[in-house]
């Protein structure tokens, strides 16, 4: 399993002492389409509950290229976790996690050699922010997408985040740029019930 390059956030031998079990599913699917709703509402189940979730403002495409705004259809183990100390408490969960620091961001600009990568800020290319301010990252979860599928212009920062909105109000959650994203309560929730192997699968 390729090591997790975040600094701090594990160290090789811990990903290679992980038991072997059988991985949990959470599974992802676009929620019906109903009386003029955007194709970024979502339905996200594990073991028996069902939430609603946001996706990319473009639903779910099985061709994810950079900046289309969709969320990538495919089966994406989570390997790690970050949350924000200074807003919350430290999550209850088993992945591998550490608390997101000034400088952490992630790159988004395909023509950068660090494309889709870690990287500590300040940088001159385009890149996300981890430490925004909005509350989306308060809690992010890391699939392997952004670690060992990487691919040039194949979509970057695809993450389990925090969501806006509200899914009981009219308005529902609000789209995300590719991510699949659940309110923070629900979001901490989840994590709190996952094994240490657990696969984001969007169908």
């Amino acid at each position: 399993m390729a090591v997790i390059p975040v600094p701090g956030l594990c160290r090789p031998a811990m990903l290679k002492s992980r038991p072997r079990r059988a991985a949990a599913v959470l599974t992802v699917r676009a929620a019906p389409r109903r009386g003029g709703t955007g194709p970024h509402r979502g339905i996200l189940s594990f073991s028996g509950s069902t939430w609603g979730c946001a996706l990319g403002r473009s639903g779910i495409t099985a061709r994810k290229r950079e900046g289309d705004g969709a969320t990538p259809r495919a089966a994406m183990p989570l390997l790690a976790l970050l949350w924000r100390a200074d807003r919350i408490g430290r999550p209850a969960t088993l992945l591998p996690a550490r608390p997101a620091r000034p400088g952490d961001g992630w790159c988004d600009a395909p023509q950068s050699g660090l494309y889709n990568r870690f990287v500590h800020l300040p940088v001159a290319f385009s890149h996300e922010n981890v430490m925004r301010d909005d509350g989306l990252y308060d809690i992010v979860g890391i699939p392997d997408w952004n670690i060992t599928r990487r691919g040039r212009g194949l979509g970057s920062a695809i993450f389990l985040h925090c969501a806006h909105g509200d899914p009981r109000q009219a308005g529902g959650l609000q789209p995300t740029a590719g991510c699949v994203a659940l309110p923070r309560a629900v979001l901490q929730r989840l994590i709190a019930r996952l094994p240490a192997r657990a696969v984001l699968r969007v169908l």
